[in-house]
C-alpha cells in the first residue's frame, strides 16, 4: 500500500472515530455517569499516555516563561473549557445538533487569527461567517422548540466548545511551530487534567461500576483509547504528509458520518429543517476555508 492510500485510510479513520463518538458517549450518559465523570477518565488518561510517551520519546521541556503560560492558555481553552462544555453539551443535545455545530471551528479559527494574528479577512470570508452563523442560529433556534431532538443549551455549550477550540488552535501554533507536537499535547493534557479533576471527580466516585453492561465498557474503552489516543496519533502522522486541503476536507466529512451513525443507531433523526441548516453551515465554512489550510480537532 503506497503512502497515498496509507494517509487517506489514516484521515478517514480519524474521521469515522469522531463522527462515532457523538453516538458512543450518549450511551454512557447520563444514564450510567454524567458528562464530567466521562471528561476526567478521559483527560487523566491522556494526560498519563502522553506524559509517558513524551518523557520516553521526544524528552523535550518547554522553557521559557511566555512560552509557558501559552501552554497553560492551550490547556484551559483546548483541553478544560472544551471538553467540559462539548461533553456537557452533547449530554443536553442531539448528536446531530452537536455535529453540525462543530464543523464552525474553522470559521472561529479565522476569527480569532484576524484578531490575535492579524490576518487579512476578505468580503468573501465575511460572507462565509455569516452564513454559518446563520445556519447555527436557526439550529439553536428551533432546538428551543418541544417537536425537534435538539436543546437550546446543550446547543449553546457545543456553541462555546467551538470557540474554545478555534481559540486553542490560535494560541497553540507558534508551541507547534517550535516544540515536538507530543511535548505540547502532553503539557496543556496535565493542565487540562488538572482543571477537570475538580469538576468529575466526585462523578467518578459515586459512579456504580458494578451496573455498567459490557456495552457501556467498550464505550468508554473507545473514548479513551480510539478519540482520545488512537485518533491523535493517526491525526499527527498523516499531517506530516496530507495536503492541507485534504486535510481540511476530512474534517468535513465528520458531521456526515456522525450524522449516519446517529439516524443508523437510532440515537436522532435527521429531518429536512436540519438538512437546510446544514446547508447554511457547510457553504458558510467552505467559504471561510476554501484558500485556508484547515485545521483538525487532537
Amino acid at each position: 500500500m503506497n503512502k497515498q492510500w496509507q494517509v487517506h485510510g489514516a484521515l478517514f479513520l480519524v474521521a469515522l472515530i469522531y463522527g462515532s463518538n457523538y453516538s458512543i458517549a450518549k450511551e454512557v450518559m447520563p444514564a450510567y455517569m454524567g458528562p464530567f465523570g466521562l471528561i476526567v477518565i478521559r483527560v487523566v488518561s491522556a494526560a498519563i499516555f502522553f506524559g509517558f510517551f513524551s518523557r520516553l520519546v521526544t524528552r523535550e521541556k518547554i522553557v521559557g516563561w511566555n512560552d509557558n503560560l501559552r501552554a497553560i492558555l492551550c490547556g484551559v481553552t483546548g483541553v478544560a473549557i472544551n471538553q467540559l462544555c462539548f461533553f456537557a453539551g452533547l449530554n443536553l443535545t442531539a448528536p446531530i445538533n452537536a455535529a453540525l455545530l462543530m464543523v464552525i471551528v474553522p470559521v472561529v479559527v479565522l476569527v480569532f487569527s484576524a484578531i490575535l494574528l492579524r490576518e487579512r479577512i476578505s468580503k468573501r470570508k465575511v460572507g462565509g461567517i455569516a452564513l454559518a452563523f446563520t445556519g447555527a442560529f436557526l439550529l439553536i433556534y428551533t432546538s428551543g422548540s418541544e417537536h425537534t431532538t435538539g436543546n437550546l443549551w446543550g446547543d449553546l455549550l457545543i456553541i462555546l466548545n467551538a470557540t474554545s477550540f478555534g481559540l486553542y488552535l490560535v494560541l497553540v501554533k507558534p508551541l507547534m511551530q517550535k516544540y515536538n507536537a507530543f511535548t505540547v499535547v502532553s503539557r496543556i493534557f496535565t493542565v487540562g487534567a488538572v482543571i477537570v479533576v475538580p469538576f468529575g471527580w466526585q462523578q467518578v466516585l459515586e459512579t456504580d461500576y458494578s451496573t455498567y453492561p459490557a456495552a457501556v465498557w467498550w464505550a468508554i474503552v473507545f473514548m479513551v483509547l480510539a478519540v482520545t489516543i488512537i485518533a491523535y496519533l493517526f491525526n499527527t502522522w498523516a499531517l506530516r504528509y496530507a495536503n492541507p486541503s485534504l486535510v481540511g476536507a476530512y474534517i468535513y466529512l465528520q458531521p456526515v458520518l456522525a450524522i449516519l451513525i446517529a439516524v443508523i443507531a437510532g440515537k436522532d433523526v435527521f429531518t429536512l429543517q436540519k438538512g437546510l441548516f446544514a446547508m447554511l453551515i457547510f457553504a458558510g465554512v467552505y467559504l471561510v476555508s476554501r484558500t485556508r489550510q484547515a485545521v483538525t480537532e487532537g
